[in-house]
């Protein structure tokens, strides 16, 4: 018994197979959650793109009705209608590879600057039990229309 005990003290055969199967395990985890990470933050950074161009859009809907001169002045105001109007016709006219996107809120809440509220929903590009099939992404831009 003594023998056998002191030969298998000696004997690691088989001890590199584990770590090797551990490490490459590892190693392939971290590089689908890169990956998943990158994929989310650019399909982040498209639907922000998209929010910020129909809040341009909507920032601009102001009618030649609504400018009042004060002086040597001018202002006007937006409405909210017409700032929902323009930013779905905006998204309407857009070609973007994001999924769902919807129109949560367009609004103006100075009468001068447009807020958009645009959520979509990301998908991992490599669907395993570490990461989730799919996560909803919500991101809000506002543009300030300004008149000279």
């Amino acid at each position: 018994m003594r023998r056998l005990r002191a030969r298998m003290r000696g004997d690691e055969r088989g001890s590199t197979l584990l770590l090797t199967i551990f490490f490459s395990f590892l190693g392939i985890s971290l590089v689908l959650v890169v990956a998943a990470a990158t994929s989310l933050y650019l399909d982040r950074k498209r639907l922000f793109t998209l929010a910020d161009g129909a809040a341009l859009a909507a920032a601009e809907a102001w009618s030649l009705d609504s400018i009042r001169v004060y002086g040597d002045d001018l202002s006007f105001e937006l409405d909210d209608a017409a700032v929902q109007r323009v930013a779905s016709e905006y998204l309407g006219d857009s070609t973007y590879e994001l999924d769902q996107v919807e129109l949560v809120e367009a609004s103006s809440t100075d009468g001068r600057s447009a807020t958009v509220t645009l959520r979509a929903v990301w998908h991992a590009p490599i669907h395993t039990e570490l990461l989730p099939v799919a996560v909803p992404i919500e991101v809000t831009a506002t543009a300030r229309s300004v008149f000279h």
